[in-house]
């Protein structure tokens, strides 16, 4: 529900007939939604149901063993029993809840003490009987505090249990029964109260992270929709005026341009339909022929030497989109005559070079395009980088990724 909500602002922006498409786009990226694994129930309320299960269970052993020993002989105990074990299991219950990352300070100090007082007070008169839950307090002491403060008290609650028997005259086996308890007690109120904060934490993230999924997948499809469309759309205006001055003079060339007109239009939809879908493949060196063909129908005489060798598919798109981008930014603001188009490799990075002329002066430093802002995302992507500078009238734009279809030697150069 919230994948839908996040999107409809952004979908009702689109054109009519790419309103479907960019449909279809965000569902394939509310699918790598985080989902809850299959058999996985409850959240947040069966990781505190746990919790409370088994704080319970420590309290009927403590009741039963009250019952047992204090009723038969000395029933006038059993009501400070019962007292002091509804204030520790109300205390416990407490801090163990969600509402503790709110308390000030002060209060979890106070609550520290008042727990403090019901844990060893009634030792003085339940001996024996009471000494067992110790433990309380020292989980206690971990989610009231932090830091080395909170594992020193717990070592004392834990230490106490080895002082305490020995001053009621308890046996050997009495007082390590009680500091192991203490130890395992304390671990099991702290560990399930922090997995308890962890799960919600987590179920509270979920609706952030299908958020996250939304815009990523926006992204995505707006960085292709803007690379795919704006070179295809060049290409058409730019071969629709070159028919339209053919019409008169030359008849059958006018009807070849809207033939490749005809054909780029359905490459572009072709093309749409794949961004939609979430991917999208792209040759470097058919790229590259299909950029010169289009030059030469500008009047620009262009040089393109592509000697790269084979390349990994997402950097052969990566570089593919980059020199897409270029030739569609050259023909839109420069008055390009001549342009190289260069790519080589060497050792495992390629390197794809575009220069042309037509640029007057130097872009401003703050001028930054959308079309070169995408590149540089996508070369990020496969660790490459993308450089541009305008020199002597020249525009010169640089981009190297490391490509992994290739071996590299310990000097350097490509293996076989």
């Amino acid at each position: 529900m919230l994948g839908l909500t996040a999107r409809a602002g952004w979908l009702s922006t689109l054109p009519a007939p790419l309103n479907a498409i960019a449909r279809a786009a965000a569902d394939a990226g509310g699918r790598n939604i985080p989902q809850p694994p299959l058999g996985v129930v409850g959240g947040p309320r069966l990781a505190r149901s746990i919790v409370l299960a088994v704080l319970c269970s420590y309290v009927v052993v403590q009741v039963i063993d009250a019952l047992t020993v204090l009723l038969p002989a000395r029933g006038a105990l059993l009501a400070v029993d019962f007292t002091c074990l509804v204030l520790l299991f109300g205390m416990t219950v407490s801090i163990t809840s969600g509402a503790l990352e709110r308390w000030s300070f002060r209060r979890r100090l106070a609550m520290l003490l008042a727990e403090a007082l019901v844990t060893y007070a009634p030792m003085i008169v339940l001996f024996r009987e009471w000494a067992d839950l110790a433990g309380f307090f020292a989980g206690s002491a971990l989610l009231l505090l932090s830091g080395w403060v909170a594992w020193i008290l717990f070592a004392a609650a834990i230490g106490s249990m080895l002082v305490i028997p020995q001053a009621l005259h308890f046996g050997p086996y009495d007082t390590a029964y009680l500091a192991v308890s203490t130890l395992v007690l304390g671990l099991v109120v702290f560990g399930l109260a922090r997995l308890s904060l962890l799960i919600r934490y987590v179920h509270a993230t979920r609706g952030e992270l299908a958020q996250l999924a939304v815009m990523k997948e926006r992204a995505r499809f707006a960085r292709d929709l803007h690379d795919l469309l704006g070179y295809s759309l060049s290409a058409i205006t730019l071969k629709a005026e070159l028919t339209r001055r053919l019409v008169g003079s030359n008849p059958a060339r006018a009807r070849d341009e809207l033939a490749e007109i005809i054909d780029i239009a359905r490459q572009a939809q072709a093309d749409t339909r794949l961004v939609a879908c979430g991917y999208r493949n792209i040759s470097l060196t058919k790229e590259a022929s299909s950029v010169a063909a289009l030059l030469a129908a500008a009047d620009i005489n262009a040089r393109v030497d592509i000697a790269c060798g084979a390349l990994d598919e997402t950097v052969d798109t990566v570089l593919a989109t980059v020199l897409r981008e270029a030739v569609t930014n050259m023909l839109r603001h420069s008055a390009t005559q001549n342009c190289s188009i260069e790519a080589s490799q060497v050792g495992g990075t390629v390197r794809l070079r575009v220069v042309n002329d037509g640029v007057p002066r130097p872009t401003p430093s703050g001028d930054h395009h959308g079309g070169i802002e995408n590149l540089t995302s996508r070369l990020d992507g496969v660790g490459g980088r993308l450089t541009r500078e305008v020199r002597d009238g020249r525009f010169y734009l640089t981009a190297e990724a490391p490509n992994p279809a290739v071996r590299v030697g310990r000097n350097g150069h490509a293996l076989p």
